[in-house]
């Protein structure tokens, strides 16, 4: 339940107040929640600014070592608040709403960072950050989004292939990814068709169900596909066993926040799906760059 607006103020009013910034040029102290919005922040070179993290911010390294402000969707006013931040970049998927509210009316320095799921999404979103540190964000963005279309017509040259993205297979039904995800952008960028249909967000997938969508390949994080027990065990589930996967046994795992992260290095991550998708395709090398 949402709290009266009296109540969120009342709340508001106990909890710390932050201290007026120290460099009006851009803000010096960042708290940075989101993977994506973090790599950005390191792209963009500001990573030095950065004080502390959320616990999806695991790229760069540095990212990674700093302290942490708990899960995304679930972030507590008062720890953020606590860190007398300059800004708080938030992603737009940050939460829960309430959380929100508190930051707000205790006046924190936030900024929302919309989501993207596309090449020029994740340039407009590069822009919007560094226009949000003071910084010029259109060299970032502007390799990006090179990068990203260099693949498009190579891509959708490519023969569709039928596949599924698998969030979790540890326990019971497989958790298979529907439509409005992370995962089916992905796969639809890679030259894949996302088979499972009827249903945006996550659902567990029977056996009837897989056998009807006869996936040929699945895709997962690569820590998922250990837990399950590796491949032959996942291949073992009565999900996949009668689907056209347990024979081509195309099982692609990936590190979860550089495939699904679609941050600063989404074309690359792109580009290293399509190319396990389709064993052999000729896709055109990407730049090296220094955020990836």
């Amino acid at each position: 339940m949402m709290l009266p607006r009296r109540a969120l103020a009342a709340l508001a009013a106990t909890l710390p107040l932050r201290p007026a910034r120290s460099d009006m040029a851009g803000p010096a102290r960042i708290v940075s929640v989101g993977g994506a919005v973090t790599e950005t922040v390191f792209a963009l070179g500001a990573g030095a600014r950065v004080v502390a993290t959320d616990s999806t911010s695991l790229f760069p390294a540095a990212a990674r070592a700093l302290p942490k402000v708990g899960y995304f969707r679930a972030l507590a006013p008062e720890g953020l608040l606590s860190l007398g931040a300059d800004l708080i970049l938030l992603s737009s998927d940050a939460g829960p709403p309430q959380a929100i509210e508190v930051l707000r009316a205790a006046g924190a320095p936030l900024h929302v960072v919309p989501e993207a799921q596309d090449g020029p999404g994740i340039a407009r979103r590069v822009r919007d950050v560094a226009a949000a540190l003071g910084l010029d964000g259109a060299p970032l963005a502007g390799a990006v989004l090179d990068d990203w279309r260099a693949l498009d017509a190579p891509v959708a040259a490519l023969p569709p292939v039928r596949a599924i993205f698998v969030l979790s297979a540890a326990r019971g039904a497989p958790l298979v990814a529907g439509g409005r995800t992370h995962a089916d952008a992905m796969l639809r960028t890679a030259g894949a068709v996302n088979v499972v249909r009827g249903f945006d967000g996550y659902r567990p997938l029977s056996a009837e169900a897989a056998a009807a969508l006869a996936p040929e390949a699945a895709v997962m994080m690569a820590h998922v596909i250990e837990e399950a027990g590796g491949p032959d065990a996942l291949l073992r589930l009565p999900a996949f066993a009668v689907t056209p996967l347990a024979r081509s046994r195309r099982v692609v795992g990936m590190d979860g926040s550089y495939l699904l992260g679609f941050g600063p290095r989404a074309a690359h991550a792109r580009r290293d799906l399509a190319r396990l998708l389709h064993p052999g395709a000729t896709l055109p090398d990407l730049p090296a760059r220094a955020w990836t």
